[in-house]
Formats: C-alpha cells, sequence, structure tokens
C-alpha cells in the first residue's frame, strides 16, 4: 500500500514535521561529559603515579618503578585468569611491556585531563580496557559485562561528543592547523 501525502483538507500536499538530526547538547550535559573526562583522565593518571612512585595505595613504595619495580609485574602475574592467562603471565614484568603500559597510562590520562586528542585517547585507551578485561576473563561479578567495557564504551563516546571542548582545550587544538589537517588528531 503506497503511502498517500497528508492535505490538511486544503488537497495540497502538507510538509512533514521537521526532524532534528544534528542537535547540541545542553550546557548541563557538556559539562556532565566534561566532567566525566576528567574523572577518567584523573583514573589513569592515578595509576601511573602511584606505579611509578609507589605511592601506597596499590603500590608500594618498595615496588614503584623508580625503585626497579614492575608495574605489569603484580596485576599480569597473579591477577590473569580465564583463557589468556598463560599469554599475560609469560609478558608479565617484561621490560616493553612495562613502557607500553606507564606510556599509555600518561599519554591517555595528558589527554584526557587537557581535552585534547581525544580520538586518540579513546582508541589507546579503550583498546588498554579490553586488554584489561581479558587479563581477568571471567569476569567477577557477570557473566562477561564489567567497568572495563563500559569504560572504554564512555571513551568512546567522549570523543564522538568532543567532550574535550568543555573544561578543557579541546577547541583550541582543534582550531591548530597540524589537527585542521589530520581530523584524526582531535
Amino acid at each position: 500500500m503506497a503511502e498517500r501525502p497528508a492535505t490538511g483538507g486544503t488537497g495540497r500536499p502538507v510538509a512533514a514535521p521537521a526532524t532534528v538530526t544534528g542537535t547540541t547538547p545542553s550546557a548541563a550535559a557538556r559539562y556532565v561529559f566534561g566532567g566525566i573526562r576528567l574523572a577518567l583522565g584523573w583514573i589513569f593518571l592515578w595509576a601511573f603515579l602511584d606505579k611509578t612512585f609507589g605511592l601506597g595505595h596499590e603500590t608500594e613504595s618498595a615496588n614503584a618503578w623508580v625503585n626497579g619495580g614492575s608495574p605489569t609485574k603484580g596485576f599480569l602475574s597473579f591477577g590473569a585468569t580465564g583463557p589468556f592467562q598463560g599469554f599475560y603471565q609469560d609478558i608479565a614484568g617484561a621490560a616493553w611491556a612495562d613502557w607500553l603500559f606507564m606510556i599509555g597510562l600518561a599519554g591517555i590520562a595528558v589527554a584526557l585531563l587537557l581535552g585534547i586528542g581525544l580520538r586518540i585517547a579513546a582508541v589507546t585507551g579503550g583498546l588498554l580496557y579490553v586488554l584489561m578485561w581479558t587479563v581477568v576473563l571471567p569476569p567477577e561479578n557477570n557473566i562477561f559485562m564489567d567497568d572495563h567495557l563500559i569504560n572504554a564504551a564512555l571513551l568512546a563516546g567522549l570523543a564522538l561528543i568532543a567532550a574535550g571542548d568543555t573544561l578543557g582545550l579541546g577547541r583550541w587544538w582543534a582550531s591548530l592547523p597540524v589537527v585542521k589537517q589530520n581530523p584524526w588528531l582531535k
């Protein structure tokens, strides 16, 4: 059956109501997501600082990276379970794994806290979260879902909505010529 256009009693077709396709988030929503971005940035920064200097929360001073400790050894050696346990235990404490992990934590933290390079931060942070999720398979409280996957999705969402523009330097960053020429740097 074909639909007939509405005529509104005049015999002439009446235009359908306009649909909104590209709405701008409200100011409140922008601040909420800016705050979430900052909170996730702090999570990455704290992990970096604690593992580097052994601030005593999760990492004791004697095990700090600056004191010769390994930021990956404990979690990957003793926390790994499930189908990838052997793989993660094999790379636990490897210098290349320690350096990649720490550079990743620091870079993601800086990007999130400043609101710049969110696309790169979303991809690398999402990858890091998914890898950490695979370390603890199956998750403790659910068949497959845990905070690692939720935070990975949240990072993607923050990049998609340009959450660095509020409470961050995202607009300034996007105006730089190198970023304009390479939008993947946004």
